[in-house]
């Protein structure tokens, strides 16, 4: 791809702050989400400090380069053509996890499972809900993820971030406004860098059943054989979206790749060479019927970015 003045200005910028082999040009978001599908970054850029991410911020932005935050890459749809501008992806880069007493802190690219992990081995208790949730820890607080009657939002305590004017700055809980799949981090333009949990002593025996019950309960219900977002739409009000669209018949419908789950109605899967606009057809499809046969609007919990 010919690249403009301003991109060959950030590609030598970005040369003196990272290493190439954490440099992507043209890069596949195919290879970077679980959904295994969307089109190639201009620049996909992996960090491993918070230092480093904000340089690369500075950067991009004297160069007027757009930038989008990726974590694990789940509860995320990249279109079909991709993202202009750069991505910085946290990953195991900047994966680690330590500990001080109860508090847990984490990098923003450490997977929610390694945490849990590290959580039992240090006989913590409070996360063990997070076991199976198949993203970063960074893109759990910017969505406050939850599953089984927990929510990050229990647990953190402070996290670490650099912000649009070049500043890393600390947040404390109350000042993230956590509320249902949302945080501040949504609407300020900061980055999530590295989180701080709060957990409380436990036994080890007792943390480890509820991780290996939940495991198997998450693996019992859900189509983790095939690559998806993770769960598909908000849960309505009062209802169950995976209910809701398994009562409208909506089970094993399919466009193109995309199909709703024959597992767990509340997924979509990509079931072969799924495009984005195929499963954006399919959510269009299945919130259609649910509103025509019940009347809930449902929303979708999946981030769309790109273009």
């Amino acid at each position: 791809m010919q690249k403009t003045e301003y991109e060959q200005d950030f590609f030598t910028k970005v040369q003196s702050i990272v290493p190439r082999e954490r440099l992507h040009i043209d890069e596949p978001m195919s290879r970077h989400t679980t959904f295994k599908i969307g089109g190639p970054a201009d620049f996909l850029i992996q960090p491993a400090s918070a230092p480093e991410a904000a340089a690369v911020l500075e950067a991009a932005i004297t160069c007027n380069m757009a930038v989008t935050i990726l974590g694990n890459g789940s509860n995320v749809l990249v279109r079909d053509k991709g993202i202009r501008g750069v991505v910085l992806k946290f990953d195991e880069h900047m994966g680690y996890i330590r500990h001080q007493g109860s508090t847990i802190i984490a990098g923003a690219g450490a997977t929610l499972a390694d945490v849990s992990e590290y959580a039992l081995k240090q006989q913590l208790t409070g996360l063990e809900f997070a076991i199976g949730i198949p993203g970063s820890i960074g893109g759990a607080v910017f969505m406050n993820a939850g599953a089984y009657d927990g929510e990050i939002s229990s647990v953190v305590s402070a996290v670490t971030a650099v912000c649009p004017d070049g500043n890393i700055r600390r947040f404390s809980s109350e000042k993230i406004h956590f509320t249902y799949r949302h945080s501040v981090f949504q609407d300020n333009g900061c980055i999530i860098c590295e989180i701080e949990l709060s957990l409380i002593p436990g036994q080890r025996n007792e943390i480890g059943r509820k991780m290996i019950d939940l495991t198997a309960k998450r693996e019992s219900k859900q189509p983790l054989e095939m690559p998806s977002a993770g769960s598909t739409f908000k849960r309505p009000p009062g209802y169950f979206a995976g209910t809701l669209i398994e009562q409208t018949g909506l089970k094993g419908l399919k466009i193109g790749g995309a199909q709703v789950s024959e597992k767990h109605a509340g997924f979509i899967v990509n079931a072969g060479n799924a495009t984005a606009n195929d499963v954006l057809s399919l959510i269009k499809e299945v919130q259609h019927r649910v509103h025509e046969k019940f009347g809930v609007d449902l929303h979708p919990e999946v981030r769309v970015i790109g273009e």
